[in-house]
């Protein structure tokens, strides 16, 4: 079994970010997300397609999880680890929920949108039928640069339309 050592989260980590890299030469949000198993093998990495595919749902942890139930023919992702670049919406949380996660680790916080910054802690609810830990902040510098940056450069390319 995988020991979780700060090594292994900026591990991690860095292959999310590189999908957020990926996100944000395709014209995404730059968000990332890797998907690790028990043992330490990746069973997915992902990044935003919501824009692309015009698809609400398209945020890195979702299609992470999709891709790694259609892997293994299973929706319950028992003791996997997902790592993501950005502090998690509340539809995110909620599935890592539904997915039975072990841990969610998030790069740079999301005081507008992120689920734990707005108070939503349904990873910790009693009331649902699992809870899981979450540890935020790591590598939160280099994530939170790439989405500044990606923004930055969509806010100075914007021509309003007259």
């Amino acid at each position: 079994m995988l020991k979780s050592s700060l090594q292994d989260h900026l591990w991690f980590m860095n292959i999310a970010l590189e999908e957020a890299e990926l996100a944000y030469k395709a014209g995404e949000v730059p968000v990332g997300a890797v998907l690790v198993s028990p043992t330490g093998a990746v069973l997915s990495k992902k990044f935003n397609l919501k824009e692309t595919q015009f698809n609400p749902t398209g945020h890195a942890e979702i299609l992470c999880l999709e891709d790694a139930g259609k892997k293994s023919q299973n929706w319950r992702l028992t003791d996997c680890t997902l790592y993501v670049t950005l502090e998690p919406c509340p539809m995110c949380l909620s599935a890592m929920v539904q997915s039975r996660l072990k841990q969610c680790i998030f790069g740079a916080y999301d005081s507008k949108g992120g689920a734990l910054s707005l108070g939503y802690f349904l990873h910790q609810d009693k009331r649902l039928n699992h809870q899981f830990s979450v540890l935020g902040g790591v590598r939160h510098f280099e994530c939170s640069k790439l989405l500044s940056q990606f923004f930055r450069e969509r806010r100075s390319n914007y021509k309003p339309k007259n």
